[in-house]
């Protein structure tokens, strides 16, 4: 039935306004789909990793821009014509086909598997390959969808990482082989060190075997004396100049000498041998002590400055004989160049013995020497030393020396006193020095035993 006053039916306009309203939702719904599907297939299209669908056989059917780009690759040219198989290295292939379909198909997931992709340029893109075994409302599988992560960071970390652990392994390995150079090196040195000790050590002995062969190894008795002796050797490994000697010339006459030749080493024991045995000989011929000194420095002087290394040395020649006194002891001293001789009294005086004039033997073609005398009566005791005493250094500077002086308050503490009582208190004071004592040092005394006592031979010469 229509309505004659041209309006509807309020019943009428209800259900034509309930139909324009169902139509405008449905034209909003619309819109709004089509704006999802537009969004969704940007998002797919420009996400930040790889996206592909693939047929069950592995037949790629859906790519996104994104692993296009990376691969190099154009879409027409993969879809429905490559398998994701064929985007992966020879090797990547091989454990697709091995593990990961298998496992795949297993599990219906994998997640973070570590592939290598072949770029179009023939370049490696490594990758970590997720994917899934979509189904339909049947449950049946349709298709799989795999999602792609580019892993040239990381795979440049890991590469890092090798090299770091590399080097590190490496410089442990030079480390390792650096401690056992080391070891060598401290073995051989260790080697080195006890062969020059073994050396050293037979050098020492060489030296002192020869050392020896200078100097008399005991003193003889003497009727009327008493006599004692020592030799301090400054370095066992450096032979020394210093000698001495004591002998019978007669019935009634001792000879003896004490001196130091110039120098060091094997040169200066030519010297001092040499010395010795002129100085013996020239006193068996001539008992004169400044006789005996002109002599040597002839001989020295010849045979050494003759060759332009002339050699020389400083000496003290004496003569022993019984004196008009009974009980003591005439000596007559000559001097070349050397330090005088120390008397001890037995009334506890002290004193050197002067002797003038006396030259260096063998320096000068020709030389003067002296000749002192003196007496020594019971408890007297005569002193003959080698420079090595005097030059001792007492203080951190070179010329802090010893001294004469220092020598004669030491010898009046010591007055009187027999020779052997005087050698041990000056052994000493040589061992006092310590390293300030840098010469060979030689000592000889003699004297004539106190009244009551007896002569008492020291068979060492100590």
């Amino acid at each position: 039935m229509m309505c004659l006053t041209g309006e509807e039916p309020e019943s009428t306009l209800g259900e034509n306004e309930a139909r324009h309203g169902t139509e405008q939702d449905a034209e909003l719904d619309a819109a709004f789909t089509v704006l999802l599907e537009d969004s969704a297939e940007e998002l797919y299209e420009s996400a930040p990793c790889g996206y592909l669908s693939t047929m069950l056989d592995g037949t790629i059917a859906k790519i996104n821009a994104t692993l296009l780009d990376w691969l190099g690759l154009r879409r027409e040219a993969v879809v429905a014509r490559m398998r994701f198989a064929d985007l992966l290295t020879v090797g990547g292939k091989l454990y697709h086909e091995t593990h990961f379909a298998p496992l795949l198909r297993m599990r219906g997931e994998l997640h973070g598997i570590a592939l290598e992709m072949t770029t179009a340029g023939g370049g490696r893109l490594p990758v970590l390959v997720s994917s899934v075994i979509k189904h339909g409302s049947e449950g049946e599988p349709l298709l799989v969808r795999t999602t792609v992560f580019d892993a040239s960071d990381r795979r440049a970390y890991e590469q890092e990482l090798l090299r770091r652990r590399h080097e590190a392994e490496q410089a442990r390995a030079e480390a390792e082989q650096a401690r056992a150079e080391a070891e060598r090196a401290r073995a051989e040195a260790e080697r080195a060190r006890r062969q020059a000790e073994a050396d050293r050590a037979e050098l020492a002995d060489a030296l002192a075997a020869l050392q020896q062969a200078l100097v008399p190894t005991s003193l003889p008795v003497v009727p009327g004396l008493e006599t004692a002796v020592h030799y301090h050797t400054a370095s066992p490994v450096r032979l020394g100049g210093d000698f001495y000697d004591l002998f019978r010339l007669d019935e009634r006459r001792w000879a003896f000498f004490l001196g130091d030749v110039s120098g060091k080493g094997p040169q200066a024991a030519a010297v001092t041998s040499l010395t010795r045995y002129t100085l013996r000989a020239a006193a068996l011929l001539d008992p004169e002590p400044a006789t005996a000194l002109t002599t040597l420095n002839a001989v020295l002087h010849e045979r050494y400055a003759a060759d332009g290394d002339p050699r020389y040395c400083t000496a003290i020649v004496g003569i022993a004989e019984p004196a008009a006194d009974p009980g003591c002891i005439t000596i007559r001293l000559a001097s070349g160049g050397h330090p005088p001789a120390l008397l001890l009294r037995a009334d506890g005086q002290t004193d050197f013995l002067p002797t003038p004039g006396g030259m260096l033997v063998g320096a000068l073609p020709t030389a003067v020497f002296t000749t002192a005398e003196t007496t020594l009566a019971p408890g007297d005791t005569m002193l003959l030393y080698t420079d090595g005493l005097t030059e001792a250094r007492t203080g951190p500077r070179r010329d802090s020396l010893y001294g004469e002086a220092a020598l004669r308050a030491f010898a009046a503490d010591l007055a009187p006193a027999g020779p052997q009582q005087a050698i041990n208190a000056l052994t000493g004071l040589l061992t006092s020095f310590g390293d300030g004592l840098d010469d060979d040092t030689a000592l000889l005394a003699l004297g004539v035993p106190a009244l009551g006592s007896q002569t008492r031979p020291t068979p060492d010469g100590t």
